[in-house]
């Protein structure tokens, strides 16, 4: 795990903290291989050198952020969410989808396997 994450998600309230790192878990169960670095000063995940998703942490919200493909292929599920292209807000006085955010990182990590030659067979 990359120690500037680490540092990242400790700046954050225990309880913001807690969310962020269970996120940053749901990531790394997925795509294990995949490497981690702040970019765009937030906490980044690259496979093949290629973004896979974002998170970051604001006073209200986290921010997730799957690139346009990825948030498209989730559009009915996220819609209760305020979004931008690629990116959507969960509100911290709220559930965090987690099994959602699971979901995308899945499609995520299929869609740039295939796109680099490393088709996956679940």
């Amino acid at each position: 795990m990359s120690p500037e994450i680490s540092k990242y998600i400790a700046n954050f309230p225990e309880d913001v903290q807690e969310k962020m790192q269970k996120i940053r878990k749901i990531i790394l169960d997925e795509a294990p291989e995949a490497t981690e670095k702040l970019g765009y000063g937030m906490p980044g995940f690259y496979l093949n050198g290629k973004p896979l998703v974002y998170f970051a942490g604001y006073k209200n919200h986290i921010g997730f952020y799957a690139t346009p493909s990825g948030h498209e292929e989730f559009k009915e599920e996220l819609s209760k969410f305020k979004q931008g292209k690629g990116s959507v807000q969960f509100p911290l006085k709220d559930e965090i989808p987690y099994d959602l955010i699971r979901k995308i990182v899945k499609f995520r990590k299929k869609s740039k396997d295939i796109k680099y030659g490393k088709e996956n067979h679940d």
